[in-house]
């Protein structure tokens, strides 16, 4: 769902590292063993490989990768075979984990709300190729295209929204549902990025117009229809979202570095995009749904039609073994490596701020299995979901062998034809452009996909591709039949002690020259450097904790035709040209500017920011009022020199709290996270104090 925060890389996980301390994880056994002959004559070892594996995953992860607790399951045939997990306590000790600990699922819940549609297809109360605004009459957009959108296109990520609206969705404690009920208005402002059903490119914003479908044409709340149509027909006791009641004490604990005790529990509060809880055992439990075995709450021809490979429908990456590839609801139904083994499989992951999860189904065989986290990335727990997975079927005698990872070589420069020169010039994606330089055969790349693949140099290796120094990635240019240029990578991401992903997709997006009348030119470079800060959200979002969300520096390009990769169009507009298939062009933005009162504003992803050039010291004196004013939920501050290393004490009336950040924007000091009202003031910093309009919060200085 959000772009998950990079807890993972070493340098970020070191003060985690020292809460880590080794304990047996709890496990299952599988039923089918004791039943089959060949199984039961295997050694003690081979019975449990995959119960080793996932013990071997679970330990990984928690050294390595950022996860304070994780819970997996594997179904097979109707019976959990495998079950098992490890959590810390407060005092930084592993402990087994109980099956019916409670996780966010993130993403996955798309598939609960795709299931939901499909079940009202199956009813005959939607058609999803009919005109979405033929069940949503209110549904409007700045774009007459909006009229051709239809719910498939939002279950296979093709309605060409811009992607994403998270204003305060993703609150500590809090189930406010301000960003859903806002999602008609600020779609009505929104103009679309390309065509409907031109291509696919993740969008958050168009499984939350399912969920207000279900809700439309079903004549109930969505918490309400899932309740009644998944969760008591299957038994599900521990799948909910933040509107059910039920005891927020079998959320499984969120942790932060330096942080003793766990975080108010996470809400996210896009419920059809990422707000389900659930367990690992009952993840699998849905997945039959999802496979077509509870044809009395899903069809088996609404299960297939799910599973089928969308993706394909409109401009794509070529490549066929990739991580991508979606389907209805589905991230792949064509999951690599399983097609190695020629076995069907489709995944889904999911990631909020704090959780992650993954849920991979094998439907022809009835097997599934679920891989949920606090802490991490949805990508190491599908690639440990996967292992695991593979071990089973080995183990189960499914599959003979586990083929081994591939290996790579150095690759060897070859002669480049004059004709690749052509590719060298400015591009872009959300956010950025670069210029590629294609010289004496090579290409200098940056790390991409969140350092993922390091930053190093692709030679030309022939057939039009460049290859890089370690032999993993492979770069070339496809001249697509919407008529953009697009930078293709195809790697075979590797992670220490948890294995392999191949992953194919869009890096970037070629940008004609964008030539600009000199007065706006001008007013651009003025705000060149400087940032801009978010007004709107509320101080218990866990955004605070990545304040990257909530901030805006403006960047321009060398001609500065571009900011920020959007397309400046006159002194105050900038627009969305990023129209790239696959992951790299989803949660687009234009930016718009405004001033009132000499104060510059901008407008950009829902959120109203404010220029750092209007932020003022925070009063030195040594007892101050900070007024939350009736035009937003934040008030910013900058910390002069002179009070770094001074205490700051606030008395915080409910619902208020603070935020302070270093030099380099790192959080020292979050009141809601940390439950604290106090914190030490650094040099060059800022802080943010929120809370409802007229709130007014008590600051003393020492």
């Amino acid at each position: 769902m959000t772009q998950p925060i990079n807890v993972w890389k070493k340098t970020s996980t070191a003060a985690l590292l020292a809460l880590l301390l080794a304990l047996p994880v709890a496990e299952g056994q599988s039923s089918a063993q004791a039943a089959n002959p060949a199984a039961s004559a295997q050694t003690v070892e081979q019975k449990n490989a995959a119960q080793a594996k996932a013990k071997e995953m679970v330990e990984a992860l928690m050294a390595n990768y950022g996860v304070t607790g994780a819970q997996y399951a594997i179904r097979d045939g109707g019976k959990v075979v495998l079950s098992g997990g490890t959590t810390l306590d407060d005092s930084g000790n592993k402990q087994n984990i109980d099956a019916g600990s409670m996780f966010g699922i993130g993403s996955v819940s798309k598939m609960y709300v795709t299931a939901a549609t499909m079940m009202l297809v199956d009813d005959g109360k939607i058609d999803m190729d009919k005109p979405l605004t033929t069940y949503i009459s209110d549904f409007k957009m700045a774009d007459e295209r909006y009229k051709e959108i239809t719910p498939r296109m939002l279950m296979n990520h093709s309605a060409g929204l811009y992607g994403s609206h998270y204003k305060n969705s993703m609150l500590l404690g809090d189930n406010d549902t301000q960003n859903y009920d806002q999602l008609l208005s600020n779609l009505s402002k929104q103009r679309l990025k390309s065509d409907p059903g031109e291509y696919s490119v993740y969008a958050n914003d168009g499984f939350q117009l399912l969920e207000l479908l279900v809700e439309r044409v079903s004549g109930m709340g969505y918490s309400e229809f899932l309740q009644k149509n998944v969760s008591e027909p299957l038994g599900l006791t521990s799948t909910k979202t933040p509107l059910d009641t039920f005891d927020r004490n079998q959320l499984e604990p969120i942790r932060l570095p330096g942080i003793p005790n766990a975080l108010l529990p996470e809400n996210a509060n896009i419920l059809g995009t990422g707000g389900v809880y659930s367990t690992a055992e009952e993840m699998t439990l849905f997945s039959e749904v999802l496979s077509g075995k509870h044809p009395e709450l899903l069809s088996a021809a609404s299960a297939e039609a799910m599973l089928q490979p969308e993706y394909r429908n409109g401009v794509w990456v070529p490549d066929t073994k990739n991580a991508f590839g979606y389907g209805l609801g589905w991230d792949s139904v064509d999951l690599e490596p399983f097609g190695d083994y020629n076995i069907r499989a489709a995944t889904k992951g999911g990631d909020t701020i704090m959780y992650h999860s993954a849920l991979i189904t094998l439907p022809d065989d009835d097997i599934s299995i679920a891989f949920v986290t606090s802490g991490g990335s949805s990508v190491f727990n599908t690639t440990a979901g996967t292992d695991i997975l593979l071990e089973y079927l080995k183990q189960t005698g499914k599959i003979t062998n586990i083929l081994p990872e591939q290996t790579f070589q150095k690759p060897v420069k070859q002669a480049m034809p004059a004709s690749m020169d052509k590719y060298s010039g400015l591009y872009g994606n959300v956010g950025e452009t670069r210029i590629v330089k294609i010289e004496n055969g090579a290409i200098q790349m940056p790390a991409l996909m969140s350092d993922m693949i390091p930053a190093q140099s692709y030679v030309y290796t022939g057939d039009g591709e460049f290859t890089s120094e370690d032999g993993r990635a492979v770069l070339g240019f496809d001249e697509q039949t919407n008529g953009h240029t697009y930078m293709r990578i195809t790697s075979d991401l590797q992670f220490p002690s948890i294995g392999s992903s191949r992953m194919a997709f869009y890096e970037v997006q070629k940008l004609d020259a964008n030539p600009v009348e000199a007065s706006a030119a001008a007013a651009w470079k003025q705000r060149e450097g400087k940032t801009y800060y978010a007004l709107d959200e509320k101080i218990n979002s866990l955004f605070y904790i990545a304040p990257s969300v909530l901030t805006k520096t403006i960047k321009l390009d060398a001609s500065g035709g571009y900011a920020n990769g959007t397309k400046i169009v006159d002194a105050d507009h900038a627009v969305n040209v990023a129209e790239i298939p696959v992951m790299n062009g989803r949660d687009t933005f234009d930016l718009d500017f405004s001033r009132q009162g000499g104060i510059e504003y901008l407008q950009a992803d829902g959120r109203t920011y404010v220029s750092e050039d209007a932020i003022q010291p925070i009063y030195a004196g040594h007892a101050s009022l900070v007024t939350i004013p009736a035009s937003g939920s934040v008030r910013w501050f900058d910390i002069p020199a002179s009070l770094a290393g001074k205490t700051l004490t606030a008395e915080l009336p409910e619902g208020t709290g603070f935020a302070v950040y270093d030099a380099n924007g790192a959080p020292v000091g979050l009141s809601v996270a940390m439950g604290s009202n106090t914190a030490v003031l650094p040099e060059g910093g800022k802080i943010v104090f929120g809370g409802a309009a007229g709130n007014v919060l008590k600051v003393n200085l020492k």
